[in-house]
């Protein structure tokens, strides 16, 4: 047995469908939107990342200019208080040996790799 639909269903039933047809392309809109919001910031901020690292190479190229290009170079006793400091350990005087705590640095330690001790230290020393 078919059963008949009654007029006013159908219409209400087509009308809600519709409805939700043109809420579905809204959405769409707005999330197309979206997107391009997004592809355009990241356009930008690509732009920006290449101009910064242009800008962070000709920095180092000036600075290994004016000091001779030996600003990067530590010597092997410096390479390896550096690769205990990433480790975790501290390498200055004061904590030498003990633990650095999760995300922490240390003045002391930087400047026992990184510092220039030429100054007091004899002829031939670490540099």
């Amino acid at each position: 047995m078919v059963e008949r639909i009654n007029k006013s269903d159908l219409y209400d039933h087509f009308a809600r469908l519709s409805q939700q047809t043109q809420d579905l392309v809204a959405n769409m809109k707005r999330l197309q939107e979206e997107v391009n919001a997004v592809l355009e910031e990241n356009a930008e901020l690509s732009i920006e990342n290449e101009h910064l690292q242009q800008l962070v190479s000709q920095q180092a190229a000036k600075e290994a200019a004016t000091t001779g290009g030996e600003s990067g170079k530590l010597t092997p006793s410096r390479e390896n208080l550096k690769k205990l400091y990433q480790r975790g350990f501290h390498v200055c005087n004061e904590y030498f040996g003990k633990r650095l705590d999760e995300g922490e640095s240390c003045t002391f330690c930087l400047d026992t790799i990184y510092g220039d001790h030429s100054l007091g230290a004899p002829k031939g020393g670490d540099r």
